[in-house]
């Protein structure tokens, strides 16, 4: 079996859009974009050489358009990503030009690629995913960089999506810029005030 391992970039109000920059996700009328820019230094960009190693991608629509247009020219910041397999979770696309995509269209589809044999899978971005795969309990490790603002508004990464879990800090890092990076294993289930396997 699989693991889908969630990697998230959340400010402490946990909002999740547009980090990487202004135009990356304006949806909603979001006008923080490029939010993590001023968090940059040596340690977050160890952590980010180590979460960026190749491993198969599972992505939403909307997130997937964005990378599509973008990675394949832009390898050598990310090597591996053009080779590894994105499974995309739409019902609107089934094609792409951007090599080793998958088209997923249902949640039985994802819980059948996570039964499969192979690597574990990346989420990266894809809030609606993330809810849908939250609600369905089927994330079994959180990687989250927590940032030190708040944003008010914008996607969020919980949201209203999860079911009552509970997960095991493995690993954390904080950065000099006070980015709290943070590795959760899926630990069990939350019932009626006690947690069990």
């Amino acid at each position: 079996m699989r693991k889908l391992i969630v990697l998230s970039m959340i400010s402490l109000d946990g909002v999740m859009q547009g980090p990487g920059g202004p135009e990356e996700d304006t949806s909603g009328g979001f006008e923080y974009g490029g939010w993590v820019a001023p968090y940059d230094d040596e340690v977050d960009n160890q952590v980010m050489e180590k979460l960026m190693q190749p491993a198969d991608l599972l992505l939403g629509r909307k997130t997937f358009e964005i990378w599509e247009n973008y990675w394949p020219a832009h390898d050598h910041i990310w090597p591996g990503i053009n080779e590894v397999t994105k499974y995309v979770m739409s019902t609107t696309r089934q094609t792409s030009d951007w090599r080793n995509s998958v088209f997923l269209s249902s949640l039985s589809a994802i819980e059948a690629l996570k039964r499969s044999e192979g690597s574990d899978i990346n989420v990266w971005g894809s809030s609606e995913l993330i809810q849908l795969l939250l609600a369905n309990d089927l994330v079994d490790e959180l990687w989250l960089k927590i940032y030190p603002l708040t944003l008010g508004n914008g996607k969020k990464l919980f949201g209203d999506g999860p079911i009552p879990a509970a997960f095991s800090l493995t690993e954390s890092t904080v950065t000099p810029s006070g980015v709290i990076i943070a590795h959760y294993k899926r630990a069990g289930q939350v019932k009626t005030g006690t947690i069990g396997g």
